[in-house]
């Protein structure tokens, strides 16, 4: 199934009230689990860029599992990163995790290199996927760390309506809708090491980690 590209930005407030409000824990819960898994040997402190935070629940989950980590995150969205500041406050990391607003590249990120840099299903968004792995190469220095999970296509357009219903059922029309076309607007993993070879980021590594998910990962 060929890919078809979404728009770039949740801007709506309906999408980002929707997004704050679902319940992601299966797959978010799973992420630092999964980063301490393949970073066995992480430092424990380190300054975090998170690239497309969205509402911060991963941002947040990984603030909570690396208690050493700061926070650079960074989101398009005035929407989204209302939501951000509120569940940030909620969760007393107010100091540690510091909300940007700013599209890439061009977002005034306040450090010239990270320690780790994060991405969570933002890939998928972007029209042009360099877009991301420029920004990486950009703030990256010699051993950052790279996390990026993210969803990946499947090979139809009934497999994705399967997965809406197996994992979105209960949500709200929209959120189904949005997952729907997040699916379709995905990449293969196959598609994602050719990214990564045309970035120059051939030390990370592409693993199928979910029946809907992959995660790119490794050092630079």
């Amino acid at each position: 199934m060929k890919r078809v590209v979404e728009p770039e930005l949740m801007s709506a407030e309906e999408q980002a009230q929707a997004y704050a409000k679902a319940d992601f824990a299966a797959a978010h819960s799973s992420y630092p689990k999964l980063f301490a898994e393949k970073f066995p040997r992480r430092p424990k402190r380190a300054t975090v860029l998170d690239l497309g935070c969205g509402p911060c629940d991963v941002t947040i989950r990984f603030a909570k599992a690396n208690p050493g980590y700061t926070f650079h995150a960074v989101d398009g969205s005035v929407a989204m990163l209302r939501h951000a500041r509120h569940a940030v406050k909620a969760a007393s990391l107010s100091r540690r995790i510091k909300l940007i607003e700013g599209f890439i590249p061009g977002a005034q990120i306040p450090q010239r290199s990270y320690d780790v840099i994060l991405s969570s299903s933002f890939l998928h968004h972007l029209h042009d996927p360099q877009v991301l792995w420029q920004t990486v190469r950009q703030y990256a220095k010699r051993g950052t760390i790279v996390f990026v999970p993210d969803l990946r296509r499947p090979p139809s357009c009934a497999k994705a309506r399967d997965f809406v219903r197996k994992y979105s059922g209960g949500e709200p029309e929209i959120l189904c809708r949005d997952f729907y076309n997040s699916l379709l607007a995905a990449f293969t993993p196959a598609e994602v090491r050719k990214q990564l070879k045309q970035a120059g980021l051939n030390t990370l590594n592409v693993e199928i980690v979910s029946d809907r998910h992959l995660l790119v990962f490794g050092w630079v």
